[in-house]
């Protein structure tokens, strides 16, 4: 069930108006029940998909806890949990992609490769529901968190709908006990909740829907554009893609949040970054804590020597990209990323000469902007391999950007008119990403609903009612997927 939808109108209010008039002790059971109903929606028969890694996870962190279990049998229980339930994300998600590997490998070698493609469906949010379980078990082995031994309390924790599909990612310790929490009605936090959403939907469908028309039509077939117009399809798909996600991971925490459930941030203004390091810590927060914690430190962080450190940082990035999908472009992403956090410390001092030489450090403030828009450029290169359909796609865009003189005579403001969207829809995408960022910037120190909460009455309606409107008036309505479902 697509949160921008009719069904998901009717869907929402229903579950939380049930929530609300239900006897605490029978809120767990609704939830688990809507949430088994929300996932259905997509493909009904894969909810035995998360069954089996539900079961799985749940037996191994009670197993893992026996009294009388040594370090070693408790070790082998966690390591055959993450094999389990990743084998399930392997046959699911990556079975094809070795497998047309192995088979071109086999055709360049002139071998018979009998074995043909799968036809399967990749569960939606197959990768989000089992990072979420592989951290209950791990927080569990190193002893954080105790082993939930109400079994639908724990299908509720890595089922909860709102962030079922494509996170945030949440840990036991922030999530499970508010199960057993009793949460009242509350006003401010209702409507806290509902504006939150509100201004996702917004984001969803009248900036990234509409700058999806303009960013498929570039990507789909990219070698009817060069210069200017590819470069104004990557800066939207940058736009994209975040007010897509983003969108998505205000709508969940929104509708949690209503119900009195805290769920972690999972942006931060990701764009407004001053480096590589400093993007990562503000874009899809609760997956690169999830590295962070679960793989990166494992290897040994940067308590290891410099050589190690930068490999534990490429390795950890490189895995993240092939987490995001089964195709070489995103082994690339990734790989790209993890460049430019090693490029980063190896010019650590080159750059800090620059800055005494040019007097840049001086200025703080421009200092801060020019790293901006040296970061942001850095950023949509990666994201040209993220949104390609192949590798020889993204290394035709990569390697057609600089003919942006093509992008200014005639025809090239032809092509930047014919990239499907009309004029109104692209001054409406170029003024609603203006009102955002604007937004953005004004909230560096405090969260915009919250400056309105001071504010008269009729000026926050008025804001409120504005938002609505323009979603209603510029929105996009073709119950267009979010981005991150296919992960």
């Amino acid at each position: 069930m697509l949160f921008n939808s009719f069904e998901f109108l009717l869907f929402f209010p229903t579950v939380t108006l049930l929530y609300f008039l239900l006897p605490h002790r029978f809120r767990w059971q609704m939830l688990l029940i809507s949430s088994c109903l929300f996932y259905m929606a997509f493909i009904p028969r894969y909810i035995a998909i998360l069954g089996v890694t539900i079961l799985i996870d749940y037996f191994a962190a009670l197993w893992i806890v026996r009294p009388g279990l040594t370090p070693r049998k408790k070790k082998g229980v966690l390591t055959i949990s993450i094999l389990s339930t990743c084998l399930v994300l392997v046959v699911f998600k990556y079975c094809n992609f070795f497998n047309n590997n192995f088979a071109a490998i086999a055709r360049v070698l002139g071998l018979n490769y009998p074995i043909g493609v799968l036809n399967i469906i990749l569960p939606i949010g197959l990768s989000f529901h089992t990072f979420q379980s592989l951290s209950y078990v791990i927080e569990v082995y190193r002893g954080n968190q105790k082993p939930e031994r109400h079994f639908g309390i724990y299908a509720l924790y890595v089922m909860f709908y709102p962030q079922l599909v494509a996170g945030p990612i949440e840990r036991p310790q922030n999530l499970l006990h508010q199960f057993y929490a009793k949460h009242t009605f509350d006003y401010q936090r209702v409507t806290d909740g509902l504006k939150l959403m509100v201004w996702g939907l917004f984001k969803k469908v009248v900036i990234a829907d509409r700058l999806a028309i303009a960013v498929n039509t570039v990507y789909g077939e990219p070698r009817e554009f060069t210069g200017l117009p590819l470069i104004v399809a990557t800066v939207f798909f940058a736009f994209q893609i975040y007010c897509d996600f983003s969108g998505y991971s205000d709508i969940a925490i929104g509708a949690a949040q209503v119900m009195g459930f805290r769920l972690m941030d999972n942006f931060n203004r990701p764009y407004f970054a001053k480096s590589i390091a400093e993007f990562w810590k503000r874009w899809h927060i609760s997956l690169s804590t999830w590295f962070r914690d679960y793989l990166y430190i494992p290897l040994g962080g940067n308590r290891a020597k410099t050589w190690r450190w930068q490999f534990n940082l490429f390795v950890t990035f490189l895995v993240s990209g092939f987490w995001h999908g089964a195709n070489w472009t995103y082994v690339i992403w990734g790989a790209l990323n993890g460049f430019y956090l090693i490029s980063s410390i190896w010019t650590h001092n080159l750059r800090q000469t620059v800055c005494r030489v040019t007097t840049l450090d001086r200025y703080p403030t421009l200092h801060k902007y020019v790293k901006v828009a040296i970061t942001f450029p850095l950023v949509c290169v990666a994201w040209i391999f993220f949104r390609a359909k192949g590798v020889h796609d993204a290394w035709f865009i990569l390697t057609h950007l600089q003919n942006v003189h093509r992008g200014f005579h005639l025809i090239g403001a032809w092509q930047l008119l014919q990239m499907g969207l009309s004029r109104y829809d692209l001054t409406v995408a170029v003024v609603a990403i203006i009102i955002m960022e604007s937004l953005h910037a004004i909230q560096r120190h405090c969260k915009i609903r919250h400056m309105l909460a001071e504010k008269p009455i009729w000026l926050r309606w008025s804001v409120y009612y504005v938002l609505v409107v323009g979603i209603i008036f510029f929105g996009v309505f073709e119950q267009r997927s979010f981005i991150y479902f296919q992960f």
